[in-house]
């Protein structure tokens, strides 16, 4: 029976992951299963980047659009569900491309997360209502009082995760960071990662020419309409939370611009630094085809 291998397509927002995978579909007659945490939710094609209905008419794909900005989808269950997917998708194809920039996410698929409970969700709406009334401070400095060791670690200026371990914290009674145990568990199939690395200065400059484009595409008609759901976890996202100060006053237009692409420069440097933590991962160039194929098909 043929091994069957999950091609795994990491590296920073902008750096040409959507088009790289689609080759590889195409080469290997793959299916693509996305790994950004964004792009599962529907009404938010624009910021989050989801591929163009071109794309998604070349190739077949999962978790793009799939679930409701409500859902919440944490680590854990994006974890269970596309594993269930993917014993699906290998029951007909030898090859399946997984594509996203979301650290977290590939980590779930690959290696698995650790047994946390899952969200509550009256908890997780009062504390998205605090963050959204008092900021992100307000919650880092009760986390650093429940769990200071994880405060030490986590990325303060990432409310997804400051709040996910905030609630576990006050869910269970007991620190985030003693209910990690960072054990891998085994996959039925074969990984090979693939990471895209770009010169900074050009990776910066794709990055400002793509918040242009989603300008023009229409992301401010898109945040207003999403507006009303700002308090949601799907919505703490660059793109969004710019814009939203920009309706409530805060800012003004320009400068929510700016702040946009400064927070998506800032972004991916903090993918990238996630990501080159991962010695299983292999650096090419984007558009270096012939070598990642050769790559994938040496191991």
């Amino acid at each position: 029976m043929p091994t069957k291998r999950l091609l795994v397509v990491v590296g920073p927002t902008g750096s040409g992951k959507t088009d790289l995978s689609i080759r590889l579909a195409l080469h290997y007659a793959a299916p693509i299963l996305s790994t950004d945490s964004r792009q599962v939710y529907r009404g938010m094609p624009i910021g989050t980047a989801q591929p163009s209905a071109g794309q998604l008419q070349t190739v077949e794909h999962h978790f793009i659009a799939s679930h409701d900005l409500k859902d919440n989808l944490s680590c854990g269950e994006y974890e269970v569900q596309a594993l269930a997917r993917l014993e699906q998708l290998f029951t007909t194809h030898d090859y399946v491309v997984a594509v996203g920039g979301s650290g977290l996410y590939v980590r779930a698929l690959c290696e698995g997360m650790d047994d946390l409970p899952q969200a509550d969700e009256s908890l997780r709406a009062e504390l998205n209502r605090r963050l959204t009334d008092e900021g992100i401070e307000s919650l880092a400095a009760q986390l650093r009082e429940l769990d200071p060791v994880y405060y030490e670690t986590v990325d303060r200026s990432n409310p997804a995760r400051v709040v996910r371990a905030l609630e576990v914290c006050l869910q269970t009674g007991r620190p985030y960071s003693e209910q990690r145990t960072g054990e891998r568990r085994p996959r039925p199939f074969e990984i090979v990662k693939i990471g895209i690395d770009l010169p900074r200065e050009e990776l910066y400059d794709r990055i400002d020419r793509r918040v242009d484009q989603m300008l023009a595409d229409g992301l401010e008609a898109e945040a207003r309409a999403l507006y009303p759901y700002r308090a949601l976890n799907a919505l703490q996202t660059v793109g969004y939370r710019e814009f939203f100060d920009y309706f409530d006053g805060r800012i003004g237009y320009d400068e929510a611009v700016e702040l946009i692409k400064r927070n998506s420069r800032r972004y991916a440097k903090r993918q990238l630094t996630w990501f080159r933590r991962d010695s299983e991962i292999r650096w090419f160039a984007p558009d270096d085809d012939a070598a990642i194929i050769a790559h994938i098909d040496s191991k």
